[in-house]
């Protein structure tokens, strides 16, 4: 089972799980009344005969975080971390120190340890830490109002802010290795696909040349030997005359079955697209994605079969990475000489979307043999992309002739 969980996921359970252990001892202090002498001295009440150590107050602080933690992990690291991400962290400081103010312990302490495990994953290295620093100095006030002294209060502070710098760089590891593996996943679908590529480039390759072969050896000699079959069959007489004639005819018959072999071998030696691009959709974390790729989609240029599937690794790039999406569906299809792909995904989208290098590489690539890409794209309807190219320079000259 635990081989099925990710880091990020492992992460959210084990806080998930420090969280819930936390509010044992909080039960805890809440079922102990307090002590009439201890609260008159506090000036906590002026009956507090039945008074319990921990209020609503303390409750709310303590499912505030939970509520904030299970919401703010829900994703983590398969997106950037935004505006609303931000809020959340400081509702998770402001809540963990609320639990130890309102319940006069240490718990927000621990509490704030589980958040430390998350500022990796949303915060640059150099902020995180200070963040972890000062998280833990806040507590420094609750610590005297325990009757600590000021330099034990620090002390203590301190102590705790040893155990989460050890949570916050185990996280800081798990990031990196997450990281590490999804480019090691990114760069195995690449090398699949492309072997694929290049297992198609090679199998046409070598279609043409046995066709080649085939029409310069055999075609030019069994010409040469049906031309000389008819010759000889104008100088002979009688029955070798009547051999002779159907020596030809076999010779062109032979012939005839030649051409259509070099035909079937050239028509038949075309790129399977479908085969490079599948590889590139496979176990992307985080990301569903829908191949819906004509059968059969073929092309005669290795170049422009490497366009699309550089092209198709970018869109499955830029919906991990940037646009949050969940779903990825590509459609590919030939229409009028011409290969069709439309990538459509359900992430956060923008109203006016930044062109960066990923999509001006795309264009600039579709560009140079012809083809174009166009965006559509709304504020939470996610990205649409269709790109055009054409199958054959002969279909990108003759649309070229037409537009001129």
């Amino acid at each position: 089972m635990l081989s099925r969980l990710n880091h990020t996921r492992l992460l959210r359970y084990a806080g998930l799980f420090t969280w819930a252990v936390v509010g044992l001892p909080l039960l805890s202090l809440a079922l102990q009344p307090v002590d009439p002498i201890d609260a008159i001295a506090a000036g906590m009440v002026e009956e507090p005969l039945f008074t319990a150590r921990v209020g609503w107050p303390a409750w709310a602080g303590y499912f505030a975080f939970g509520l904030s933690y299970g919401w703010v992990t829900r994703t983590l690291g398969s997106r950037r971390a935004g505006p609303l991400d931000h809020g959340l962290l400081l509702i998770l400081i402001g809540s963990a120190v609320g639990v130890s103010y309102f319940s006069v312990s240490g718990l927000g302490s621990i509490l704030l340890m589980v958040t430390a495990s998350v500022l990796p994953w949303m915060l640059p290295l150099s902020i995180a830490v200070v963040w972890v620093v000062l998280s833990q100095l806040i507590i420094v006030p609750v610590y005297v109002r325990l009757d600590f002294p000021f330099f034990e209060a620090m002390m203590q502070s301190l102590l705790y802010a040893g155990f989460s710098g050890f949570v916050f760089v185990t996280s800081f590891v798990a990031r990196e290795q997450s990281l590490a593996q999804e480019e090691q996943r990114r760069l195995n679908a690449e090398l699949r696909a492309t072997r694929a590529l290049l297992a198609e480039s090679a199998r046409v390759n070598e279609r043409t040349r046995i066709s080649r072969e085939l029409h310069d050896l055999l075609g030019h000699h069994l010409t040469a030997l049906s031309l000389n079959l008819e010759v000889a069959g104008h100088l002979s007489q009688g029955r070798a005359r009547d051999h002779v004639q159907q020596a030809h005819t076999l010779a062109r018959l032979l012939l005839t079955d030649v051409r259509e072999a070099v035909s079937q071998l050239r028509d038949t030696g075309s790129i399977d697209l479908a085969a490079a691009l599948r590889p590139l959709a496979e176990n992307v974390p985080s990301l569903d994605i829908h191949m819906d790729v004509q059968e059969p989609l073929t092309m005669d240029d290795p170049e422009r079969a490497h366009v699309l599937l550089r092209c198709t690794q970018e869109i499955i790039t830029n919906a991990v990475r940037h646009a949050g999406a969940h779903n990825l569906w590509i459609q590919a299809r030939r229409e009028e000489g011409c290969i069709a792909m439309t990538a459509r995904d359900d992430g956060r989208g923008a109203d006016d979307p930044a062109i960066g290098n990923g999509l001006r590489g795309m264009r600039e690539r579709l560009q140079q043999y012809g083809g174009s890409l166009d965006i559509q794209t709304r504020p939470q309807e996610g990205f649409c992309l269709h790109l055009t190219l054409p199958a054959s320079a002969a279909t990108t000259a003759a649309t070229e002739g037409v537009i001129a």
